[in-house]
């Protein structure tokens, strides 16, 4: 994974507009059978998701669909406009209905939760992209539509809904990046997670028994280990956030007696 960190929305914005929604002139004669918009996307995500996203530039996408480089330009103006191009791409939503769980709101979240980290781990180079000002296609529009309308029950204000989808994506995106960095460390340094701890093993053992780390001390054997789904504990504990702010919502809302009027009679 390269350090870097490209920008979403680099290129000229209104011509990655009309890119992503086919509104713009087509090359009026191709000079390839066989080169399309579409295609040059494809291959850009395909060595993004090879080498990372530094590899990415329009000559070595030019080389990987066997064309020169000016006959990309025909198409697509630079890296900028290519980088949303590849954005909206990936995040082309399943045909799959079910693919947002069945039920009700905290399901559809708990599968959006588990396919956006896949989609981080799928494309590692989204990491290196800042997304805080996208380009918006309609790959992107169509997934946001499908997970409002699965969690507008919840009863929230437009910003809340709007907010609800940004928390899920900002926790899995810390996720992503421990998960994905730790394996660019095992590749890097060419030692597995366990030789890594291993190596640490000796000086661990004897801080523990010093005796000036007692709470670290009594933690069970297991604390550390592979076994515990960090992930999903995390994700259980935003949703149960979640439910309890939209039941007091609810409750909130709930009509309360007239004003006046006499409690119930209480059976004696």
């Amino acid at each position: 994974m390269a350090s870097g960190t490209e920008t979403s929305g680099s290129g000229d914005i209104a011509r990655t507009i009309e890119l992503l929604w086919d509104t713009g002139r087509r090359p009026s004669r191709g000079p390839k059978p066989g080169l399309t918009l579409e295609r040059i996307v494809e291959a850009a995500v395909e060595v993004a998701d090879r080498e990372g996203l530094g590899a990415v530039s329009m000559r070595r996408i030019a080389t990987e669909l066997g064309t020169g480089t000016m006959s990309l330009y025909r198409y697509v103006p630079g890296k900028g406009e290519l980088l949303d191009l590849m954005l909206d791409r990936v995040q082309r939503p399943s045909e799959n209905p079910a693919d947002l769980g069945d039920g009700g709101w905290r399901p559809a979240l708990h599968a959006l939760g588990h396919a956006t980290l896949a989609l981080y781990r799928r494309h590692t180079w989204l990491l290196e992209v800042n997304q805080s000002r996208p380009v918006l296609g309609p790959s992107a529009l169509e997934g946001m539509e499908r997970v409002l309308s699965r969690i507008k029950p919840m009863g929230l204000t437009d910003p809340e809904l709007l907010s609800v989808i940004i928390m899920v994506d900002g926790y899995v995106v810390g996720a992503a990046r421990t998960q994905v960095y730790a394996q660019e460390a095992e590749r890097s340094s060419g030692l597995t997670d366990a030789q890594f701890w291993e190596a640490q093993e000796p000086m661990l053992v004897k801080a523990m028994t010093s005796g000036r780390y007692p709470v670290l001390a009594g933690m069970s054997e297991d604390t550390f280990g592979p076994g515990f789904d960090h992930f999903e504990f995390g994700l259980q504990r935003i949703l149960d956030g979640l439910e309890d702010f939209v039941a007091a919502r609810n409750a909130a809302r709930a009509p309360g007696p007239p004003a006046g009027s006499a409690p119930p009679e209480q059976p004696a």
